[in-house]
């Protein structure tokens, strides 16, 4: 039933909850550090789950000035995984986002 106000004291309810939630996940997904590589390792980076690029590592034998592109394929190859890979932390993140809220049109 709703108030005087026209706000229903229990959707205020359930909507505080939600909002502590995403505070919870944005704050684990600020603390996600994704690590991918590609060439057995030869490349590697680390992404946190903005996304921004916080490290990369190429070993030095990689490292041709006559192969450039083979470089850049392997650093294509581990930042498009760390995205992947970061796609996947937020969406399984997101996933239980509004359970146990009922709120119609966000819960089945």
């Amino acid at each position: 039933m709703a108030s005087r106000g026209g706000t229903n004291p229990d959707f205020m309810k359930q909507l505080q909850q939600m909002q502590g939630r995403i505070a919870e996940v944005q704050q684990r997904l600020d603390e996600t550090v994704i690590e991918a590589s590609s060439g057995g390792g030869a490349v590697t980076v680390k992404m946190n789950a903005h996304p921004s690029l916080q490290e990369i590592t190429i070993l030095p034998e990689v490292i041709d000035p006559d192969d450039a592109e083979m470089l850049q394929d392997l650093i294509q190859a581990a930042m498009n995984d760390a995205l992947e890979k970061i796609r996947a932390s937020q969406m399984q993140q997101l996933a239980g986002l509004a359970g146990g809220l009922n709120i119609p049109g966000l819960t089945s």
